[in-house]
């Protein structure tokens, strides 16, 4: 980060599960010094590795590939132990008769895209022919098995489900390993940590009053994902119910699984070490 520069620079995930942590920050009190940029994963992923953005949520897969220029938030997460309801295979048969098939991969996700193939080789011992696309699914089932969607596109799928079988990722994660599964992190680039301590300690103490705002006052939040993507105010009370935006010691196990398992099919070049921020200091979580 330009040490000149007067603003942080802030990513945001275009999707719904991120809304408790993000629709009450209150942005007046950082006018002259935050920048929000909107951005679907894989773009703020490419634009934190390379210095666009000073801090934001990221795929956890992402954090694997850059974890020595970033640390991460403690608390701060989108997480589930179990069904996530965002995160979603479409498949024409039973999972266990497409494992060798052809899957379609949004471009849109990183964390998810990689969840997916440690399942299908650490559990089901498949080798399926992947294959990237934009994510809408009656273009990526014309010619595959099946197709991952994640976030908002994933929701809408399964709403107009024309009848294909759906899993959910967060739900087989834990069936196959007892452990939550975080898809995406709060990382600050350690460099933005260092030139600017006193603006990241109160952007960090704002996303997390902002979250538990967004969890005890969700009404608004609700109401307005009706609006932007449809569905009842139960559906959207039960969806953000469910995901877990905390990032403590149980998200850390799952995560480390992960990447351990990235790192033991290639996915990642080397193991990762979870660096944590705390108070503008770094504490490594290795066990």
């Amino acid at each position: 980060m330009d040490n000149n520069r007067e603003k942080v620079r802030i990513g945001r995930i275009n999707y719904t599960n991120v809304w408790p942590i993000f629709y009450y920050f209150p942005m007046d009190r950082f006018q002259e010094e935050v920048e929000l940029l909107l951005q679907v994963p894989t773009s703020l992923n490419k634009a934190l590795a390379e210095g666009k953005i000073d801090m934001g949520p990221i795929s956890s897969f992402a954090y694997g590939q850059y974890y020595k220029d970033c640390v991460l938030f403690p608390d701060l997460s989108v997480s589930a132990f179990g069904k996530v309801r965002s995160i979603l295979l479409f498949h024409r048969k039973p999972l266990e008769q497409i494992v060798n098939g052809t899957i379609a991969l949004p471009t849109t996700s990183a964390s998810s895209v990689n969840l997916l193939k440690i399942i299908i080789a650490k559990f089901y011992g498949g080798q399926p022919t992947y294959s990237y696309a934009s994510p809408s699914l009656n273009d990526m089932m014309k010619e595959t098995d099946a197709a991952l969607l994640i976030g908002d596109d994933a929701i809408r799928a399964d709403w107009n489900n024309p009848g294909y079988h759906v899993t959910d990722l967060g739900q087989l994660w834990k069936h196959w390993t007892g452990r939550s599964m975080t898809f995406a992190v709060w990382a600050v680039r350690e460099q933005a940590m260092r030139n600017k301590p006193d603006v990241v300690r109160r952007i960090y103490e704002a996303f997390c009053w902002s979250k538990e705002q967004g969890l005890a006052n969700s009404a608004d939040m609700v109401r307005d994902a009706q609006s932007a993507i449809g569905g009842t105010e139960q559906y959207w009370q039960q969806y953000f119910e469910r995901l877990t935006y905390d990032f403590g010691p149980a998200q850390w196990d799952g995560l480390r699984l992960y990447y351990q398992y990235g790192w033991e099919l290639g996915l990642l070049e080397e193991p990762v070490s979870l660096k944590i921020w705390h108070d503008n200091s770094v504490i490594q979580v290795n066990e």
